[in-house]
């Protein structure tokens, strides 16, 4: 813990010694968010000096006790020391508390990215089933919903759908849902009532704004063409689709559920945003992740984080060994038990962190 303060103290110092620059207050957007760290620091800073005074302050008594021969002044010596070691572990703990830092992204809305994995027409069902669910969880805490884009199937399934999520705290909620999500049921088609299994794979990312992801217009190509419905058959005849290819990473983002051209660039621009701060994100953090396996919030697509096992009505999520015998609760948005053990779980690993 001892490293970890000296670096943030270091931090406070740099961080008032360029903002007292009268040539900073003209960059704006740095001005704010370097003021913004400066005050996510400070209360650190106050508990490390408070506790450096405790710790001279528990020297000193305790010098003075060694050379005191006067009982009086013993006693009230050990009364004093055992006073200050007591502060000095409330100052401890509130210190392992404010460093487990807040994912700076927790308070943001969200875009909820669901595929159709393996398992054809099923995938694509179970899919449908993951949005219901999200929606219905999304809708209980008063956050607002939009589909942002879809590519539907003919019996109601989806290959992909995009859910946008709006309400403060979204994403620190929703972040462990990326993965993969695996289901084991008798699907509608099958006559024999041989149970298969399914996935789809699940995306979380948090809605940003310009000032957080900067986007350089000449690095996009902007195509546009016709809408078309679950088949292929043609829901209108203008070019109100967007298409957007971000060249240098190649990320591209298609957008048709709106009837403007405008409001569909709109939307993909922010889901472009969101990607590109994904994708940064975890190029960023991947040594960091592999060395934070035990983590549930590491967002590894790849890993298959949960199971929905419908002849059983069970629900398994295999990152905390956490199982629940309630699936049909959990579909219809009752996720508040599982988010908050994947919550408490984070919690504790990194509290366990900020102790070493």
């Amino acid at each position: 813990m001892q490293d970890k303060l000296v670096v943030i103290e270091k931090r406070y110092y740099e961080l008032e010694q360029m903002l007292s620059d009268p040539k900073m207050m003209e960059q704006r957007d740095e001005w704010q968010k370097m003021s913004k760290e400066l005050a996510s620091i400070g209360p650190i800073v106050e508990l490390s000096r408070r506790l450096k005074e405790i710790n001279r302050e528990i020297e000193e008594a305790e010098e003075m006790l060694r050379e005191s021969d006067e009982t009086e002044m013993d006693d009230y010596l050990k009364t004093e020391v055992e006073s200050l070691k007591q502060e000095q572990e409330r100052i401890q703990a509130g210190l392992r508390e404010r460093l487990v830092q807040k994912d700076p992204y927790d308070d943001k809305n969200v875009f909820i990215e669901i595929r159709a994995g393996t398992g054809g027409e099923e995938a694509a069902l179970f899919a449908a089933d993951l949005l219901k669910m999200y929606s219905r969880y999304a809708e209980q805490n008063s956050f607002r919903v939009e589909i942002v884009e879809s590519n539907p199937t003919d019996i109601g399934g989806f290959k992909e759908v995009i859910l946008g999520v709006e309400g403060k705290g979204a994403y620190s909620r929703l972040k462990y849902e990326s993965g993969v999500h695996r289901v084991q049921r008798i699907p509608s088609t099958e006559s024999g009532g041989r149970i298969h299994t399914s996935a789809a794979t699940v995306a979380v990312l948090p809605e940003v704004e310009d000032i957080d992801v900067e986007i350089n217009q000449q690095d996009l190509r902007i195509d546009t063409f016709c809408a078309t419905g679950p088949g292929g058959q043609s829901v209108n005849t203008t070019q109100s689709a967007i298409r957007i290819t971000h060249i240098p990473t190649g990320l591209v983002v298609n957008c048709q559920d709106e009837k403007s051209q405008l409001q569909n660039k709109e939307k993909a621009l922010r889901i472009l945003r969101s990607r590109l701060l994904d994708k940064y994100i975890s190029e960023q953090t991947a040594e960091q992740a592999e060395a934070r396996k035990t983590m549930v919030g590491s967002g590894d697509r790849s890993e298959r984080i949960r199971t929905y096992n419908f002849p059983q009505n069970r629900v398994t999520d295999h990152r905390i060994g956490l199982t629940l015998h309630k699936l049909d609760l959990v579909l219809n948005g009752d996720l508040n038990e599982l988010i908050g053990e994947l919550t408490a779980n984070e919690r504790a690993e990194q509290l366990k962190e900020a102790g070493g």
